[in-house]
């Protein structure tokens, strides 16, 4: 070391004289002074280069080495004093070789210094320069982690050794260049290289050859070309190692990417199985788009058929947003007669990757689909779509064969769930119609209720129900669904006429129409033009081999096959219907048989009554006339003996009206128990009435005036009646009328035809303006000796209601305190003149 303190102007000083590299470090390996040559050498300004570590400029992999030497060195260990041979990068990448010779340097303040003074080595042959970036780039090649990482590398070492490449792969058709780029003219060396698995010089015509075919091998079928000046036979050695070492490396790295792809791959499954197995399965929706996600996919579609042997149809897809998507998924069709491949899954091919292209508008051109199989038979198929650049392989192709496999698993799931549900919704609406039939003992009423039912429980459109009439031998429309009852019950089908219903009668058997638009049999032609159906079937309702009659559903949403599950279970509806029906009926029929029973009881009880009462009644006649007679002739004798006048007179006259007032008691009592058969005649109506009411009149006396209008309708000249008893009738109810307006007002008598109990009959209604009869009191205005009247002897309207019912016509009344209150008669216009 010299024993001189230099400073920053003396080291300078020092050092810019020499052309060769020169530099001063400090103890921090700092560049404290370098001269021109050595900046020339980096590529850099000098002040680029001073005060930067001297480390950042040499080689990578002997940055280290040299680090620890000059630590070493500032220590004063003793080291190998000889030049030290190392790589210096200049910023264009390309390393430099020199010879270092250090000297250590006193600085001022006692510092330590290094002086290094380099010397650059000369350039080596081409040849080594070529084979030593070739071995880098191989060094390079095990880091790289992918196949596209391995190509990368080894096309980019070929370019930094001056060569110009290509990578070529035979895809089992033909040659294709991975950039994209037209193919070299005598490509089909590249052939020959594969075949004989050497390298084939290339270059006809020059006196050298200018490429090289290097076969790669791999786990494709690859080929390299590479051009430049240094490509010869003698350098073939050095190409083929290296396209060895880049086969290994794409092997190791397709091993790998196989191995994580696996392992990616289970854990997929796996994941989509835990997915499947829910307890509640998933939409098909939900599973598509886990497998897009997977499959890194623009759209992935499911088409199903609906029956074997039909066309797939598209069920559910995710990412198809337009028309031209769908047609673009129908194109791929064609994926399913292709052969699949030995994972399965298919591939789409070049013609149907640019028919995608085309029909999708440039969404889609690559697409793999995978068959869906239950029991050996395809049932549909899974489709996935990417776009063109982004190719699926065959890895994708057996994944989604796969995850297929799992898509079979939720579509069953989801099948078998449906159809639980659907028996469970079948099995209770079947207990709801049986509750509800047997708890109803009314024939209409069940037909309604089934026909809804029905419609609910076959999704049909409407249902339509037809009674057998044995005497007519007709079908009649007894009920329908909710939207057609009133259409449907004017509806009669001879049994003997070629109609569904009726050979469906005729035949005992269900008998189903799919498509009524083309059907050559008879139909009910009224119901297709009012309903517009498409599809008909007809059950026969049936039994003990007895036939009800017959039930008719119908879709008016278009032609329907009607299977045999659908057809069982509606013959179990309409066996329980049936026998509902027939257990109404025979309910109906007891029913009235109890209701005739106990009016032929009441009416032996009524006869009993009144023959006791009319026995009654002569005796009490009998006892109490005699008196009275006697006590009229003495009031009689009394008032022309004695000219009586004052209270004698008052006395007299309340004598004789209270006799002559229990006389006419006796007289009506007489009247409602005397039995009477009417004699029927044909009267004039309007004679009747009016006599009736101005015999009311004339006896009620009122105070105020009471006016009487008679309205009859045209056409009702003369009725049946016994003229005397429906006087008597009329009178009766008349005299209550005006009574119950003291102060007077109007009686309104309206006759007319109406129908009531399901015949036409005269009506007549007495109207009065009085203040109406309480509601409490309202049901008991027909009892014998109800009145509320002070001298009433309640037995006018009893009388009235009896001489009603002898006509075979009934009596009714309405009323309301303040509204006064209507008196209706309903008396038959068609019966024998002679009830007798």
């Amino acid at each position: 070391m010299s024993s001189k303190a230099y400073n920053a102007q003396d080291l300078r000083a020092l050092v810019e004289p020499f052309t060769q590299p020169m530099l001063v470090l400090e103890s921090e390996g700092r560049v404290w002074v370098a001269n021109a040559a050595y900046a020339r050498l980096l590529g850099l300004p000098l002040d680029q280069v001073e005060g930067r570590s001297f480390l950042d400029f040499v080689q990578p992999e002997e940055r280290s080495r040299i680090g620890e030497r000059f630590r070493r060195l500032t220590t004063g260990a003793q080291l190998d004093g000889r030049p030290q041979l190392y790589k210096v990068l200049s910023v264009h990448g390309t390393p430099g070789e020199v010879f270092v010779q250090a000297n250590p340097l006193r600085l001022e303040e006692g510092r330590f210094a290094l002086l290094l003074s380099c010397m650059v080595m000369p350039d080596h042959p081409g040849e080594l320069v070529v084979a030593e970036r070739l071995v880098d780039t191989s060094a390079g090649l095990v880091s790289a982690r992918s196949e596209e990482g391995v190509r990368r590398v080894a096309l980019a070492g070929l370019e930094a050794a001056g060569f110009r490449a290509r990578i070529l792969r035979w895809d089992g058709t033909r040659l294709v260049v991975r950039d994209g780029v037209a193919l070299p003219a005598d490509s089909h060396l590249a052939l020959e290289a594969l075949s004989d698995g050497r390298p084939v010089f290339g270059g006809a015509d020059q006196a050298q050859p200018t490429h090289a075919y290097l076969p790669v091998g791999g786990p494709q079928s690859e080929v390299l070309w590479v051009a430049g000046p240094w490509v010869a036979p003698r350098h073939g050695s050095v190409l083929t190692l290296f396209a060895k070492v880049v086969g290994a490396a794409l092997a190791d790295a397709h091993l790998q990417a196989d191995g994580a792809r696996s392992a990616w791959e289970v854990e997929a499954v796996a994941e989509m199985a835990r997915f499947v197995a829910q307890p509640v399965p998933p939409p098909p929706e939900m599973f598509l788009a886990r497998v897009a996600e997977l499959l890194h996919a623009r759209a992935v579609a499911l088409h199903v058929a609906s029956e074997p042997g039909q066309a797939p149809a598209l069920v559910a897809h995710v990412g198809l947003e337009e028309r031209s998507d769908a047609d673009a998924i129908l194109a791929t069709g064609v994926l399913l007669a292709a052969p699949p491949l030995e994972g399965g899954g298919v591939l789409s091919s070049e013609s149907q990757g640019r028919a995608l292209e085309t029909l999708s508008q440039g969404r889609f051109g690559s697409g793999t689909a995978a068959r869906l199989t239950r029991g050996g038979e395809c049932m549909g198929v899974v489709q996935a779509l990417r776009a063109r650049e982004r190719p699926f392989d065959e890895r994708d192709a057996r994944l989604l064969s796969t995850l297929a496999e799992l898509l079979v698993t939720l579509l069953e799931q989801r099948r078998l769930r449906a159809e639980s549900a659907r028996q469970l919704t079948e099995t209770r609406l079947l207990l709801d119609l049986a509750r509800t039939t047997s708890g109803v003992l009314e024939t209409a009423s069940i037909l309604d209720v089934a026909s809804d039912f029905l419609v609910h429980l076959l999704d049909v459109s409407n249902c339509f129900i037809l009674l057998y009439d044995e005497q007519a031998k007709v079908l009649r429309g007894a009920a329908a669904s909710a939207a057609h009852r009133d259409l449907f019950r004017t509806v009669v089908v001879p049994l003997d006429s070629d109609d569904l219903a009726a050979r469906v009668a005729q035949e005992r058997k269900p008998l189903a129409v799919e498509d009524l638009t083309s059907a050559s049999s008879s139909v009910s032609a009224v119901l297709i033009d009012r309903l517009g159906e498409k599809a008909l079937l007809g059950l026969p309702l049936t039994s003990r081999e007895e036939l009800i009659g017959v039930v008719l559903v119908d879709d008016v949403r278009g032609p329907r096959p009607f299977g045999p599950e659908l057809i069982e279970l509606a013959e179990a509806t309409c066996g329980q219907l049936a026998l509902s029906i027939a257990n109404a009926r025979l309910y109906e029929s007891l029913w009235a048989s109890y209701a005739e029973l106990a009016a032929t009881r009441a009416e032996m009880v009524k006869r009993e009554r009144f023959a006791a009462l009319g026995e009654l009644s002569a005796i009490v006649a009998h006892e109490v006339r005699n008196p009275l007679g006697v006590i009229f002739n003495a009031v009689a004798t009394l008032r022309r003996i004695m000219n009586p006048s004052g209270d004698t007179a008052m006395l007299l006259d309340i004598v004789a009206e209270e006799s002559d007032r229990l006389n006419r008691m006796v007289a009506d009592l007489l009247d409602f128990t005397r039995p009477r058969n009417p004699v029927l005649q044909p009267e004039e109506l309007l004679r009747v009435l009016q006599d009736a009411f101005e015999a009311a009149k004339a006896q009620a006396s009122m105070e105020r005036p009471v006016y009487v209008s008679v309205e009859v309708e045209p056409g009702l000249a003369t009725v049946p009646m016994d003229r005397r008893q429906i006087r008597q009738a009329l009178f009766n109810v008349a005299v209550n009328a005006i009574q119950s307006m003291p102060q007077g007002g109007e009686v309104r008598v309206r006759a007319r035809r109406d129908t009531h109990g399901g015949r036409e009959q005269l009506r007549i209604d007495v109207m009065d303006q009085g203040p109406g009869i309480p509601g409490e009191l309202l049901h008991r205005v027909f009892e014998p000796f109800f009145t509320t009247k002070a001298q009433g002897t309640g037995l006018g309207l009893a009388v009235v209601k009896r001489i009603l019912e002898e006509h075979r016509g009934e009596i009714a009344v309405e009323s309301a305190p303040g509204r006064g209150t209507t008196f209706t008669f309903w008396l038959p216009l068609t019966q024998p003149q002679s009830l007798s």
